[in-house]
């Protein structure tokens, strides 16, 4: 097939080569965005020295909060592209974007060698990085809805949050391999940088990737079984959308606060940097077979069962093993306890990315889902790290992440039970019968 022709039917999916490609293309950018995460403290020694470690690394977050910025307006430039010329066309231009710019962070002089400069370049930097990616994801996310079987939605939709756990896995990994081999100073001086540039060398890889791509946005697709002409537009689903980012800003307070382990370890626990990196690494996988296994079990049993029991079981998990990590310090309640928690918040995530996806009508898909995202992600993704860094230290309670992923995930478990039934199979029985 080639990339310009028109896809098969939605009915039938796409090769799973080009669903393989989309996925790809999305864990490599979402690499090149939260590997900064891992590396907050060595890039704020490098960026802005500071009188103390805690300015120094309030600083490197807020740097990393300044990426969150301009998603919403990536959101909504690139998702309007996408929802009028094509869901590929819009993937290459983000994934290009993101590329160029995690290359220019990687080379930028520290503040040692150019002064001032060095932080306002970072935070430009970053601040492309943040556009990219929040035209990112209403368009990926999409596409894997137009690409996949209507039977199917679920276990491939999935993996619009399957491969953004691979990114944080493959940076923890390699964060965690650095950090084998070389020592603090040298960490701190040009560890990180590597991590990046490993990042920015797949920028080719990644643009051939989707330019092979067939595109999904004139294919036919069935209706939902609610909807009607009236509901697409944007302002006919305010409740919908409203729901999706209650949900999307719980999923973001709670991945902030896992990705938040590796700080968390080093500047709290005072553990070593591998056990660190090693915090953030497990609790990742233990997502990414959530999500995978969330969004598969919900094309069987249905979206609403699938978000609500595990969000609860997950949510209930929390206080527990922040208590059991704080009191005793244990290697195994940081990466067993956190990871259990995650596994169970992913099964949750894994149902609703379909759910809000296959909700929202295919003329606003695109831009409405990555409004939500990037609006949910600017709020909260951007200061999360920030507030619980700061909670800690003017309450001195180590047990302040898990307060607020709790209150993150109360909200977000009730608006998973006002969400309507989504699945294909599920919605039809559920959809009033014509009189």
């Amino acid at each position: 097939m080639q990339a310009d022709q028109p896809p098969p039917a939605t009915g039938q999916g796409l090769a799973r080569r080009y669903i393989f490609a989309a996925t790809l293309g999305n864990a490599l950018e979402f690499y090149d965005f939260v590997t900064f995460a891992f590396f907050a403290i060595q890039i704020g020694h490098a960026f802005f020295p500071a009188q103390s470690a805690f300015g120094s690394l309030m600083l490197s977050l807020a740097t990393f909060g300044a990426g969150f910025i301009t998603r919403p307006i990536g959101g909504v430039v690139i998702g309007h592209y996408a929802d009028r010329v094509g869901r590929r066309s819009a993937m290459v231009l983000s994934f290009t974007l993101m590329g160029l710019a995690v290359i220019a962070l990687a080379l930028i002089p520290s503040y040692a060698t150019i002064g001032v400069a060095a932080p306002v370049l970072a935070i430009v930097a970053r601040m492309v990085q943040g556009f990219a990616l929040g035209g990112e994801v209403g368009p990926n996310t999409a596409y894997l809805l137009e690409a996949a079987p209507p039977q199917r939605r679920g276990a491939i939709v999935a993996w619009q949050g399957g491969s953004q756990q691979i990114a944080a896995i493959v940076g923890s990994l390699v964060g965690l391999g650095l950090a084998a081999v070389l020592t603090d100073a040298a960490l701190a001086d040009y560890g990180w940088r590597i991590a990046f540039l490993l990042g920015g060398v797949t920028l080719p890889v990644g643009i051939w990737l989707r330019r092979t791509l067939p595109e999904t946005l004139h294919a036919p697709e069935p209706a939902p079984p609610r909807e009607s002409p009236r509901t697409a537009a944007l302002p006919a689903n305010v409740r919908l959308l409203t729901l999706g980012l209650l949900i999307l800003s719980s999923t973001t307070i709670g991945t902030y606060v896992v990705n938040y382990m590796t700080t968390f370890a080093q500047n709290t626990l005072h553990l070593a940097p591998p056990i660190a990196f090693a915090a953030t690494l497990m609790p990742n996988v233990g997502s990414f077979c959530g999500v995978l296994f969330g969004g598969w079990l919900s094309d069987r049993v249905g979206r609403r069962p699938m978000m609500i029991w595990p969000k609860l079981i997950g949510l209930l998990l929390i206080m527990p093993v922040f208590h059991w990590i704080v009191v005793s310090h244990s290697v195994l309640a940081l990466l067993g306890g956190v990871t259990l928690a995650s596994l169970f918040a992913a099964m949750a995530n894994g149902a609703f990315y379909p759910a809000l996806a296959e909700s929202l009508p295919k003329n606003i898909r695109g831009r409405a889902f990555g409004i939500a995202y990037a609006v949910a992600i600017t709020v909260f993704g951007g200061t999360t790290q920030l507030v619980v860094t700061w909670l800690i230290h003017v309450t001195g309670d180590q047990m302040a992440p898990g307060w607020y992923w709790l209150a993150a995930s109360i909200v977000g478990f009730v608006a998973m039970i006002l969400m309507l039934e989504s699945a294909p199979a599920k919605a039809a029985r559920l959809a009033p019968r014509p009189v």
